[in-house]
């Protein structure tokens, strides 16, 4: 990705991030050792419940879809980190064999009164899968340094 600082991401630009597919090994994986429910470790009980087959954990979602940020929207050698997530919402369900691909609409972009070094820049992240459906839409607020840190 190319060097990019806070005043660099501009209101209503829309970054496509890209696709990935998610495997069943995957799902399983993460979720044996991060999120243990049945709905996503138990193909049986999974497809007994209301989801009709194993799913993938929101948090192996969320990471995927920030694994697709990292490569097309934050500037790892500005990115100063991130005062959290206002939003996080799962639509549907995310399962064995999807193709996952992401985009960030950039929000309002404001420079630190305080540290202008500094720039906030909010987002919505969205996730959808192979057949246009949202999975997944994330809202937060990433910090970059600004061109001062360059001078």
């Amino acid at each position: 990705m190319n060097l990019r600082y806070a005043e660099d991401y501009i209101p209503g630009e829309i970054i496509d991030l890209g696709s990935l597919q998610i495997s069943e090994a995957e799902i399983l994986e993460f979720a044996q050792k991060y999120d243990p429910q049945p709905i996503h470790i138990d193909k049986e009980f999974a497809q007994r419940s209301q989801f009709g087959g194993l799913i993938s954990s929101g948090w192996l979602t969320s990471l995927l879809l920030f694994r697709l940020m990292l490569r097309g929207f934050i500037c790892q050698e500005n990115s100063l980190g991130s005062p959290g997530q206002d939003e996080t919402r799962f639509f549907k369900p995310v399962r064995p064999g999807d193709t996952l691909h992401g985009r960030v609409e950039v929000g309002e972009v404001r420079i630190s009164k305080s540290k202008p070094d500094m720039g906030f820049v909010q987002n919505t992240a969205t996730m959808t899968n192979q057949d246009g459906d949202v999975v997944l839409r994330i809202r937060s607020t990433a910090i970059f340094k600004t061109r001062m840190t360059a001078i």
